[in-house]
């Protein structure tokens, strides 16, 4: 099929290469058959495509009432929940970052090109076109278990769930990777030398990094933060600092006021005070994570704060489930609006 049947059809030509296979007409709704050949089935869509980050335009809808979310990748969340009236068509615009491995650095490699996933409680896809992205913005994570791109159910990391508040121009690159610590990610070939090189001038770069530095006395936390903050100034990147999710751990007060909720390791070394400190003395930009998911478990409760985490399914009060993280996901949202570290038209909100 040559290129002006492909434009036709939605599809446009990343660079000088072309898809695999234009985008046939798709189902209005997820379980009808597909009526033609394409790159998307009922529920998912598939682009042969290298490493790099493209722009997604989406038109939602059907005949019948819809209401589409996708995810991508790693279990990626790209699109929130959309509405649209019966014989409505809405478009929606996303960035996606495509690398190998696709989720943790460490994890599996995961499939080749770009993988997309039709959700929602009536998914209605009526097309997709994806290009190159041209000037995108990257929001680099560096993190653990509670950040990263978890690989399976019921765990899910905050950054996982980041993507679907950002609009066209403005992608995550989420490296963060399970049980590291601010030691491990540095020493680890795989994880800082890898990421610092793929920093591009005004990247954004988050860095969430305490729960595993049980053994790191203060001395090395903190040279160890200072490092990564140079490291990213050094390729002209904008760091921030994050201050870790609390662990759902309340005291018989009815509080979280203790040292296993927040982050105080076997060592006396208080890691969010230390992330403040290091963040004011570097003026780096400071997102109070600690702070603001406290407050949020606590107006909860003991009862109504359990499905933020996985005490249900696992009694496990330090990793978040797709609520919790979603929720996470949310205040760091808030975070780079609030303080201007991104900006108000790149950001999904309400």
């Amino acid at each position: 099929m040559d290129a002006r049947k492909l434009r036709r059809l939605g599809v446009t030509l990343p660079a000088a290469v072309a898809l695999s296979a234009a985008l046939g007409a798709v189902p209005a709704h997820a379980g009808e058959p597909a009526s033609g050949p394409g790159n998307c089935t009922a529920t998912a869509c598939h682009f042969d495509l290298p490493p790099g980050t493209y722009d997604v335009k989406v038109l939602l809808g059907g005949a019948s009432e819809s209401s589409t979310a996708i995810t991508g990748e790693t279990r990626r969340a790209l699109l929130p929940e959309t509405a649209a009236g019966a014989g409505e068509r809405v478009a929606r615009s996303f960035t996606v970052q495509v690398r190998t491995p696709e989720g943790e650095p460490t994890g599996a490699a995961g499939t080749p090109g770009l993988d997309l996933t039709l959700g929602g409680s009536a998914p209605a896809l009526a097309g997709v076109r994806v290009t190159p992205a041209r000037h995108a913005r990257q929001i680099h994570l560096v993190g653990d278990s509670t950040v990263c791109d978890q690989p399976g159910e019921p765990y899910y990391g905050w950054g996982q769930q980041l993507p679907q508040y950002l609009r066209k121009g403005l992608s995550v690159a989420n490296h963060a990777d399970s049980g590291e610590s601010t030691v491990t990610y540095l020493g680890n070939p795989l994880l800082w030398a890898g990421v610092q090189p793929q920093i591009r001038h005004g990247d954004l770069v988050l860095v969430q990094l305490a729960h595993n530095d049980k053994t790191t006395d203060e001395a090395t936390y903190r040279a160890n933060l200072e490092a990564l903050v140079a490291g990213v100034r050094e390729r002209g990147g904008d760091p921030v600092l994050v201050t870790p999710v609390v662990r759902r751990w309340f005291s018989a007060d009815g509080t979280l006021d203790n040292g296993t909720a927040l982050l105080v390791n076997g060592l006396g070394v208080d890691h969010p005070a230390v992330v403040r400190s290091v963040a004011a003395a570097q003026g780096v930009p400071l997102i109070d994570l600690t702070a603001r998911t406290k407050a949020l478990v606590e107006s909860l409760g003991v009862e109504g704060s359990k499905s933020l985490y996985l005490y249900d399914e696992k009694r496990d009060n330090t990793h978040t489930s797709v609520r919790g993280a979603t929720a996470y996901a949310e205040l760091v949202r808030d975070e780079l609006l609030v303080q201007g570290l991104v900006p108000e038209g790149m950001v999904r909100v309400g």
